[in-house]
């Protein structure tokens, strides 16, 4: 489905420059913010960095790669099918995000902190789905994980939902960095690139390790239970153009790093069964607490703790079998969870600062949004659901995953009672409207997923209207919504959990986490002692020093 789609475009001549353009002009944007005199330009140039990015996952998927081979570590980028998808969704969701924040917070656009965190973490994120060497790519991770948090705990008060953050962001890139030295070890002449490393982990001594890291260390990074606790506090403390970026494109660099390093060949039963368990957990539990929860937008962060749910089940399933279309299935799944996620973030901003007299169609449209999460037919949901459907299978698996739709359906109803009951903030007379980019958010997720569906498949359309098909798709979301005229009422009375739940509780009883930063401070001095290691953080930590001078 998804690479029919790419294959049409694969004949463009000038894929890597393409790709080189995509990745520098973060960084050249990233100079000009420096400049003061271009302090009022700052708005314009974060909503303008992404687009050759997007320029290059339309045309340059399978087109060659870009090598770079002047530098310490040669770097190689290329763009597969799987990251063409979630690179051109999540470069749509920074633009709309960028223009987002243009109307309605330009003040803090401005500044220049706030701008260089915004274009580190907008390259980290390009950077995940075009890197092929282990150094690049985890120099994108990082940058992805560690600037986001001047996105999130830039507030005052909002210290310990940075701790926290920037503890599991930590966490992750411990346990990525010591898999990819086990990668890099195993590799024939301790190649670099991607492909050898997880092409020779059949042979390799540390198979089982590196996939217990990279599975934790990508976890992280997706909000799989039991490293989702950052999620909910971090996206409630960001504005809502940051909540919707990082939770729609930020989140699918874990997805990608999953596609790109598991070894879809080997059929690992533990390996992929651990993958189903923890995912449908998290698909069930994501609901259930985010059903406590009263902020619309720590709903929507429970909502995204479900759903990667279930793209990490997809993943496990296709890693049973050795199926690698289940890759390209998780990575559609995930795209139409981006897009849609980063638009019902989006739409907060645009219901409690919403245009009068605009107000009923906009709600209807927040609602197909929420609802097409849970597969409502005829939306990119649908899509989405039906090109998980066969990796998942007609078992026990697949029977949970369409009650979960029927779950979600419940959970994104308690979400829209909850956000009409936010109160409105008054809008300026003449202030810029942000509709527009939130619509282009809501109009991609269903184009996407519908070009996928058309191009990969000829009878696509009549595939979608199948009665059989709608109606297995139309009936979980008719269940959650009973459930919800039934009980709907009884949640603002259920319990409220904190968010975070976990480590709410944990931090109640007595911070328990100083003795895990101990360790893993303890930890990132060992791994210094590795070349690789040392040459990565360093060149991490050079970046975000270089941009906390300029940027003051």
């Amino acid at each position: 489905m998804i690479g029919s789609f790419f294959s049409l475009l694969a004949t463009f001549a000038y894929g890597p420059e393409i790709i080189a353009i995509a990745l520098a002009t973060p960084l050249v944007f990233l100079t000009g913010c420096a400049a003061q005199r271009l302090r009022a330009a700052r708005p314009a140039l974060l909503a303008l960095a992404p687009v050759p990015a997007l320029a290059a996952a339309i045309v340059a998927a399978d087109s060659g790669p870009l090598v770079l081979d002047q530098t310490l570590f040669p770097a190689v980028f290329v763009l597969g099918p799987p990251g063409a998808l979630l690179l051109g969704a999540s470069a749509l969701l920074w633009i709309a995000g960028g223009a987002f924040a243009i109307a309605v917070m330009r003040e803090e656009m401005e500044n220049g902190w706030f701008a260089a965190c915004w274009l580190l973490t907008l390259l980290g994120n390009i950077g995940v789905f075009l890197s092929a060497d282990l150094v690049s790519f985890y120099l994108a991770f990082a940058l992805v994980s560690l600037p986001a948090l001047g996105l999130i705990a830039g507030s005052r008060g909002m210290e310990d939902v940075g701790r926290l953050y920037f503890f599991v962001a930590l966490l992750g890139e411990a346990f990525l960095i010591v898999a990819f030295v086990a990668l890099a070890l195993g590799a024939p002449e301790h190649s670099l690139l991607i492909s050898d490393g997880v092409d020779a982990l059949a042979a390799s001594p540390w198979r089982n390790v590196a996939l217990a890291l990279l599975i934790a260390g990508f976890a992280t990074k997706i909000g799989l239970v039991p490293f989702h606790v950052w999620m909910p506090s971090s996206y409630r403390a960001a504005s809502i153009p940051a909540a919707a970026v990082l939770s729609g494109a930020a989140v699918n660099a874990g997805v990608i790093g999953l596609i790109h390093f598991l070894p879809w060949g080997l059929h690992l039963a533990f390996w992929g069964d651990a993958l189903v368990a923890f995912g449908m957990i998290g698909a069930f539990y994501g609901v259930a607490i985010g059903l406590t929860q009263r902020d619309a937008k720590a709903i929507l962060a429970y909502s995204s703790v479900s759903q990667m749910g279930l793209v990490a089940a997809t993943l496990g399933k296709g890693l049973v079998a050795g199926n690698a279309a289940a890759a390209g299935a998780a990575a559609l799944y995930a795209a139409h969870h981006g897009l849609a996620k980063g638009g019902l973030f989006l739409a907060v901003g645009v219901v409690l600062s919403r245009v009068p007299g605009r107000s009923a169609w906009i709600e209807a449209l927040v609602a197909l949004l929420a609802l097409s999460l849970a597969g409502l037919p005829l939306t990119g949901g649908a899509i989405a659901k039906l090109a998980i459907k066969e990796p998942l299978g007609d078992g026990v698996v697949g029977a949970l995953s369409i009650l979960s739709a029927a779950a979600t359906t419940l959970l994104m109803l308690h979400f829209l009672a909850r956000l009409l009951k936010t109160p409105r903030r008054r809008a300026e007379p003449f202030a810029p409207s942000p509709i527009s980019p939130w619509l282009v958010v809501a109009t991609a997720s269903v184009g996407v997923p519908a070009v996928c569906l058309f191009a990969g498949t000829p009878a696509g359309l009549a595939t979608l209207l199948d009665y059989r098909l709608v109606w297995e798709f139309l009936w979980p979301v008719l269940a959650g919504a009973a459930l919800g005229a039934a009980y709907g009422r009884r949640l603002d009375q259920a319990p409220n959990v904190p968010e975070g739940d976990v480590a709410a509780l944990l931090q109640r009883a007595g911070e328990p986490s100083e003795g895990l930063g101990v360790a893993l401070e303890c930890a990132d001095n060992s791994l210094r002692k590795w070349p690789v290691a040392a040459a990565m953080l360093l060149a991490v930590a050079t970046v975000i020093a270089g941009t906390g001078i300029f940027a003051r």
